[in-house]
């Protein structure tokens, strides 16, 4: 039995990171406040998740084996059904252009590692936050 308040109710973030540590660190600050966090270590994994169960967000490191983040990006974006879902790059890739780069190939957000758990939070909030308030016009 249920209390209805559990992770029905919480908005959901698909975390794609190659990196254990990094994947916990990210997993336990976003469930840690209120999110119901789903994981994944590659692209193609992260786009069958999507693809049987659409998360509120997708946050995505861009350099992963298999499918890399900037493709996933691309085909979240290119398909009707999901690409109102926002996604956002979290990525070691800070080289001129690079922000350019991902916010073409998908990105909603783009976010430098490293980087704090909080402002990540901080940063899915924001985004979600405007999407609802979008929404609701």
């Amino acid at each position: 039995m249920s209390s209805g308040h559990d992770t029905a109710d919480r908005e959901r973030v698909l975390l794609v990171e190659d990196n254990e540590h990094n994947r916990r660190i990210f997993a336990g600050v976003l469930t840690h406040f209120g999110f119901s966090v789903q994981e994944a270590e590659d692209g193609e994994e992260a786009l069958t998740l999507v693809l049987r169960d659409p998360p509120d967000l997708v946050l995505v490191d861009l350099s992963l084996p298999v499918m890399d983040g900037w493709t996933l990006a691309g085909r979240l974006k290119q398909d009707p059904s999901l690409k109102h879902i926002p996604v956002v790059a979290l990525t070691a890739h800070a080289m001129a252009g690079d922000r350019e780069l991902a916010l073409d190939a998908g990105c909603d957000e783009y976010l430098t590692k490293p980087i704090s758990p909080k402002a990540v939070v901080a940063a899915v909030r924001r985004i979600l936050d405007a999407r609802a308030a979008h929404n609701h016009k």
